[in-house]
């Protein structure tokens, strides 16, 4: 499967090859992904699932209503999750010598900061300014996967050096 998957995104590498090194292109191709798959589950959650309503909640410590848009961030970030780390851990960052549990642990950690700021900023884009939510999520994870690249390179799915 993952043979398969690489000689898919590498068929479309070479118009790229004197611009990305062929890590950085597997990088942009399984976030991308994981982006459009985010944003597709987001306004499906949205849309489909919660119908543009917010949901009443009786749980301690949590909002008694939680907005629609909020609640589809949840639903869309633990598909994320999922579609992500798999495809970061065995697709492009193949060669980091870190337990799996470690990577998973610190590629929740980011996706949980990215998570903060991605309710800090929907909220803001929706509440604040007025814009659509869909919209304002696709313009959110284009920023954020631009920070989350370095993050993923260097902390969660970095290499150690043997002494």
């Amino acid at each position: 499967m993952r043979k398969a998957l690489l000689r898919i995104i590498d068929f479309f590498y070479p118009p790229f090859s004197r611009w990305l090194p062929i890590h950085t292109f597997r990088y942009m191709a399984s976030g991308g992904t994981t982006a459009v798959s985010g944003i597709i589950s987001y306004y499906i959650a949205y849309n489909w699932i919660l119908h543009q309503k917010s949901i009443q909640v009786d749980f301690p410590f949590v909002p008694k209503l939680i907005t629609a848009h909020s609640a589809a961030l949840i639903i869309s970030t633990v598909i994320s999750f999922l579609i992500g780390f798999t495809l970061n851990k065995y697709l492009v960052f193949t060669k980091s010598n870190i337990k799996g549990r470690i990577q998973m642990f610190r590629y929740a950690t980011v996706l949980t900061v990215n998570f903060g700021l991605n309710l800090a900023m929907l909220k803001y884009m929706v509440e604040g300014l007025h814009f659509y939510p869909s919209i304002s999520q696709a313009f959110i994870t284009i920023t954020l996967s631009l920070c989350s690249y370095f993050l993923q390179k260097h902390f969660t799915f970095r290499v150690k050096k043997s002494n």
